[in-house]
């Protein structure tokens, strides 16, 4: 470029800085400038950007107060209810806060609440010595293995007393039938019958009274401990089949990638292991021994109530406790857990969400109070299983064994079938996945699969009908489910429009999935199969179809709250 020319073009890039400096006008050579459509195009999608940006922000000020004003109608019903109807409800008893009466209408959380002075005294005492015993005498797998099977042979024998030995026996036979039929083409058929044969008889003839086996047995019965055993031996169930498929995995090549894993797991990336890692990964033979098998079925912080682990992942930790969690960490999950219990005390003092259930009063209601009454029984259900579920996992990590988290994800934070099941009782949904979804065929027979597997909680939780009606409309709504979002895995947004038609969509969808979640839920923990008329009728009659309306909305804005709450999930990971 001539001298007198490069002087004009830099003359007045220095003008058009100090007249334009917001534009940040740039001469360059024509070659190397940008089309003036592309600019036009690029402003034009940054325009779209911050009116999207300003349009979400207006959307969450306003679901935010929506959900606000939704939660203080609920509350304010809810006190309302509990106090013109105390004197009808069974289960209350005086409570300790302000002189009210506390909802113990449950009897899972009567018992767990009236005994956790006990549990923590005796499961603080087993873990503290099996820490010691550990770090003084240098145990690894074997031993500790044997350590941790006396002492809970010891914790089993005050909860289900002579009862014992029917665990003991169910559980040799498992084993001596797994070992014989681990590398036989019958070995699932084999595996699946017994176990499910067991877990049959033992709710048929409820835990077996020993004068069954002749009159000189009977005596026993009088000794069969403070818990019933065939409650807690549906877990042990789990272990036994859990054992069985891990022990017949091990004698095949193995299908994990552990360098691959290792590349995308953040866990496993900065040196620790995660619970998929310790689960995937083979264990040499030896490992699956007749004292780890049994120590692994009855371990103490994990027997009663789960949350369920697999055989590969506990062998591992006695072997090398968990490193992920460190003492500072242990001990704010406690922290939390004592928080927990205090929310849920000031929930049963003050709300009596249970004892409507059972008394079935509900039937005299307005729908509005039935959906308040619905609503709040499903939380009540996730608030004591989360605070069950992560009390014996609290005590199992500061045993060295790390469980999978069974409440990952409040109950209110989930909008479809998928997530809430994968939140509810994570550990079991993982325990399904492995040892039931993937042998039956996985996704390559989803739609038959789910089927086979709801029947088996069902069954597996008790003989009720009204379980099997849960799990049967649970499949129901589940199939729709399934096709609606492969339909939308298809679909790819091309504009700013279908990109909102999309979400709009999917929010609907969602509400429409928790309104169906709510009525799968009342029928197998509240009004049972034979209230569903009952409540269909009602909704549809003059007074309720506006309740039905409003229902229906909220769930709405409780969806789109969920997409905000995922985005900004998906922004700090």
């Amino acid at each position: 470029m001539p001298k007198g020319l490069e002087k004009g073009v830099g003359a007045r890039r220095s003008l058009a800085k100090v007249f334009f400096p917001r534009l940040n006008l740039q001469f360059r050579d024509s070659k190397k400038s940008p089309s003036l459509a592309h600019s036009k195009t690029r402003s034009a999608s940054g325009i779209l950007g911050e009116m999207s940006n300003s349009w979400k922000r207006f959307e969450l000020l306003f679901l935010v107060l929506y959900a606000l004003a939704f939660y203080a109608i609920i509350i304010h019903r809810s006190l309302q209810l509990s106090h013109d109807h105390s004197r009808r409800l069974y289960g209350l008893r005086q409570g300790w806060i302000s002189n009210r009466l506390n909802d113990v209408s449950d009897g899972q959380w009567r018992n767990f609440r009236g005994n956790l002075p006990v549990l923590t005294l005796v499961l603080g005492i087993f873990t503290l010595m099996a820490n010691t015993i550990r770090s003084r005498y240098r145990l690894k797998g074997r031993g500790m293995s044997l350590i941790w099977f006396l002492i809970s042979v010891c914790y089993l024998s005050y909860l289900h007393g002579a009862c014992v030995i029917f665990i003991l026996s169910i559980a040799s036979v498992n084993f001596f039938l797994v070992k014989i039929f681990a590398q036989s083409m019958y070995f699932s058929c084999v595996l699946w019958i017994f176990n499910i044969f067991v877990l049959l008889c033992n709710r048929i003839y409820e835990g077996y009274p020993f004068s069954i086996f002749g009159q000189s047995w009977a005596f026993l019965d009088n000794y069969r401990g403070t818990f019933r055993w065939h409650i807690c031996f549906n877990f042990v169930i789990l272990r036994m089949i859990s054992f069985g498929y891990d022990y017949h995995w091990a004698h095949k090549e193995s299908r994990f990638d552990q360098k691959k894993h290792l590349q995308r797991c953040r866990i496993c990336s900065s040196g620790k292991m995660c619970y998929t890692l310790l689960q995937e990964r083979g264990l040499h033979i030896d490992k699956y021994s007749f004292t780890m098998y049994l120590c692994y079925l009855v371990y103490a912080p994990l027997y009663i109530a789960g949350p369920i682990i697999s055989f590969n992942a506990f062998a591992s930790q006695l072997d090398l406790p968990q490193k992920n969690h460190s003492i500072g960490n242990v001990a704010w999950y406690g922290f939390r857990w004592v928080l927990s219990l205090s929310l849920m005390e000031i929930m049963t003092h003050f709300f009596y969400y249970n004892a409507f259930a059972i008394s079935g009063l509900w039937k005299q209601f307005s729908p509005l109070e039935v959906f308040i009454i619905g609503y709040g029984v499903l939380n009540f259900m996730w608030l004591k299983f989360f605070l069950i579920w992560r009390y014996f996992r609290f005590l199992s990590l500061i045993g060295g064994v790390e469980a999978p988290e069974n409440m990952p994800r409040c109950v209110n934070n989930c909008y479809d079938l998928e997530s809430f099941w994968k939140n509810w009782h994570a550990s079991f949904n993982k325990w399904l996945v492995r040892y039931m979804y993937i042998p039956l065929g996985g996704s390559r027979r989803k739609l038959l699969n789910v089927w086979v597997v709801f029947t088996f909680v069902a069954i597996w939780h008790d003989l009720e009908w009204k379980l099997l009606s849960w799990a049967w409309l649970t499949c129901l709504f589940f199939v729709p489910e399934m096709i609606v979002k492969s339909t939308v895995t298809a679909f790819k947004a091309k504009s700013a429009f279908s990109e909102f038609m999309l979400r709009e969509l999917s929010a609907v969808a969602g509400a429409i999935t928790i309104s169906c979640l709510m009525v799968a839920n009342l029928v197998g923990y509240v009004m049972g199969p034979s209230g569903i008329n009952w409540l269909v009728s009602r909704l549809l009659q003059k007074d309720g179809l506006p309740i039905l309306g409003g229902i229906f909305t909220s769930f709405y804005v409780g969806t789109k709250l969920m997409f905000h709450i995922r985005d900004a999930e998906q922004k700090h990971q």
